[in-house]
């Protein structure tokens, strides 16, 4: 299954620092994007971590076990490697009072073949092209996520909500956190996008979608993207991941249903 990577970090236009990390290992076709808490101490510090541990010990592990190993064994390894991220992340947040209360969120993906083992943790999202069609393929761990999911606010209003930025589940604020995990079927043509809200906050599906399909390679499609947001305010960091499929086009079969695994 070949695949084509592209990531990028951005500063954003109303922040002085960088508290977005992503982590791109192309042999193991791993990865994984954080961003740092807002009104945390020490994000940056907090989603370095987190993405330099998992190129690290689960790029490793993955590149031992090779396409041996079965989904759940992966599966398992990714639970693994962020819970002892985050057992790292929250250690060091309470040794040292210069880290006090640091966290980030994550999205990892481990493409497999013709499988993607998709988690995440916090907003950081992850969504898929396909057919010319953009799909939100993560559900944010967040207060106005769960707003909308109880009926109390629409999609609409949730644009405008002061409760933008909470989160209700991040990697090192407390001591255990839970990877939601899912498996998706990969299609020849799928284009995967791994962003922070730095990104998703400032363009909509239609303008990712439209500006993916205007630019032949993914590195030229990829700071289209980046410069997007920052035309639309850069109100926060910008943090992405482009991953392609070689093929697609009118013979590919056509998609399934994605399945999940859950706890």
């Amino acid at each position: 299954m070949p695949l084509e990577f592209f990531s990028a970090t951005d500063t954003g236009r109303e922040r002085s620092n960088n508290e977005d990390a992503v982590a791109l290992d192309e042999q193991a076709r791993l990865v994984a994007l954080a961003d740092g808490m807002g009104g945390y101490n020490a994000g940056e510090v907090a989603s370095s971590m987190v993405t330099s541990f998992i190129k690290t010990e689960l790029g490793r592990w993955l590149l031992e076990a090779t396409d041996q190993a079965s989904d759940a064994e992966v599966r398992r390894a990714m639970d693994i490697c962020v819970d002892n991220a985050n057992r790292a992340i929250f250690n060091a947040a309470n040794s040292n009072p210069q880290y006090a209360g640091m966290g980030t969120t994550l999205v990892l993906g481990v493409f497999r073949q013709g499988r993607l083992l998709l988690g995440h943790i916090g907003d950081s999202r992850a969504y898929r092209l396909r057919g010319g069609r953009m799909t939100q393929i993560t559900h944010d761990h967040s207060l106005l996520q769960e707003q909308i999911d109880a009926g109390l606010i629409t999609p609409e209003q949730a644009a405008f909500s002061a409760n933008k930025n909470l989160v209700t589940r991040a990697v090192g604020v407390e001591d255990t956190v839970l990877l939601e995990t899912h498996l998706h079927e990969v299609m020849p043509g799928d284009v995967y996008v791994l962003c922070s809200d730095g990104l998703s906050d400032m363009l909509d599906t239609e303008t990712m979608t439209q500006l993916l399909q205007s630019h032949e390679s993914l590195a030229e499609a990829g700071a289209a993207l980046v410069d997007a947001a920052n035309d639309a305010g850069g109100k926060d960091n910008i943090a992405v991941i482009l991953a392609r499929v070689a093929g697609g086009g009118a013979a590919a079969a056509p998609p399934r249903s994605w399945w999940p695994f859950r706890r």
